[in-house]
């Protein structure tokens, strides 16, 4: 896809975050056209450029996850001359995301809100932080896991015999990144709409730990309703049964069985119609949550006679939600996962090709595009130093 038909090529986005939040958010942002330019720290950068192994020649393989589409400035935001280059920057800028926890450290390094609105009152200004800008617990410093802990949700992983277990990549962070992105684009809106449009930018307001929160979803619900706590489950699921791994002759696949309509269906595919359609055990929902293990004892011994593979393809073809359980490397080789364009190809200048997941978001006219391979540190601060002097002069009289 022609960057020229990219729908945010008009904006620009500048990302002063580390790690990934803020990152990722800004990547999708230039996926989908955006100029993104991330300003670093001279000599070190983000930090996740030091987080390894794996290494590829010096450069993190982390760090070249989640950061394509992007143009790197390095800057010293405590040197007065770099301070001023910035703020010249965010005068032209539409959206600027920080993950500076502290709004104090954010006012003394004239960036803040406030400040920033004063400059360049159409700036669309996001912050990402651990907690957030208002709340007793603002300011604190937060990472992925502290957020994954304090939002209940480790707490409720694995099943009742082991400890608290961490969900094994960022999810607080990628959700986090994934809320900035629609609260930005939710303020451009508002700037930019025709008929009710401010012309005045906002402030986007995102924590890790409400973030976080909301991946308790049906689990509040149910909490709300019966103020009783969530145990631990493991694989299975609090109101659907069967919904949940099961073994085969050779390995386990997952099953899911969410209607009475697919109950039937399942258990015709399955052959066990007369074993379990008509014992009252089984008869609703309701009855096989209660009876689970008596349940689940009779689907593995049917299952057993064959192999997982073979009954993916029986049941998905009786229109029954079935799937294997696949290691990361045969889903990163996935027929589909390809298909689909969702393994991205970079060149770069010293590593050659560089792979990263792309972006979900699939438009029918005018989606994604990747035209830049994550930067080296500062690779950009020249050019984009140069455009802005050219853009100073262009509206001199």
């Amino acid at each position: 896809m022609s960057s020229n038909a990219s729908p945010l090529r008009h904006l620009r986005v500048v990302e002063m975050t580390e790690a990934l939040a803020g990152p990722y958010c800004s990547m999708l942002l230039g996926d989908m056209g955006a100029d993104v330019i991330k300003i670093e720290r001279p000599g070190r950068g983000d930090q996740s450029r030091g987080w390894g192994p794996p290494f590829v020649q010096g450069e993190s393989a982390y760090f070249l996850s989640v950061n394509r589409n992007k143009r790197s400035m390095a800057l010293d935001i405590k040197d007065s001359e770099a301070n001023a280059r910035l703020r010249r920057l965010l005068g032209t800028a539409d959206v600027f995301i920080t993950n500076i926890p502290r709004m104090s450290s954010l006012e003394r390094a004239g960036i803040d809100p406030g400040s920033l609105r004063r400059l360049n009152p159409r700036l669309v200004y996001a912050a990402i932080s651990g907690y957030g800008h208002t709340g007793p617990k603002a300011g604190r410093g937060g990472y992925d896991i502290i957020a994954q802990g304090e939002a209940g949700l480790m707490a409720v992983t694995g099943d009742e015999t082991s400890a608290p277990i961490r969900f094994p990549t960022p999810m607080a962070d990628i959700t986090a990144g994934i809320y900035t992105l629609i609260g930005i684009l939710t303020a451009l809106y508002a700037r930019d709409d025709r008929v009710s449009g401010t012309g005045c930018g906002q402030f986007v307001d995102v924590s890790l730990v409400d973030s976080q929160t909301t991946w308790l979803a049906n689990l509040a619900g149910s909490y709300f309703a019966t103020g009783e706590h969530p145990r631990p489950l493991g694989n299975v699921h609090p109101t659907v049964t069967p919904y949940q791994p099961v073994c085969a002759r050779d390995k386990m696949l997952i099953v899911a069985v969410g209607t009475e309509k697919l109950w039937a269906q399942f258990c015709d595919a399955t052959g066990l119609n007369h074993a379990i359609m008509t014992d009252p055990r089984f008869a609703t929902n309701a009855d096989r949550n209660r009876n689970r293990e008596a349940l689940i004892r009779i689907i593995e011994s049917r299952l057993a006679t064959a192999d997982a593979a073979d009954w993916v393809e029986r049941l998905v073809e009786r229109g029954i939600p079935a799937g294997p359980i696949n290691l990361p490397d045969e889903t990163l080789n996935d027929e589909q996962l390809r298909a689909r364009g969702m393994i991205v190809e970079l060149d770069h200048p010293l590593l050659g090709v560089v792979k990263s997941l792309g972006n979900p978001i699939h438009l029918s006219g005018n989606g994604p595009s990747y035209r830049r391979y994550p930067p080296r540190l500062g690779e950009h601060t020249d050019e984009i130093l140069a455009e802005l002097e050219a853009e100073a002069e262009e509206v001199q009289p």
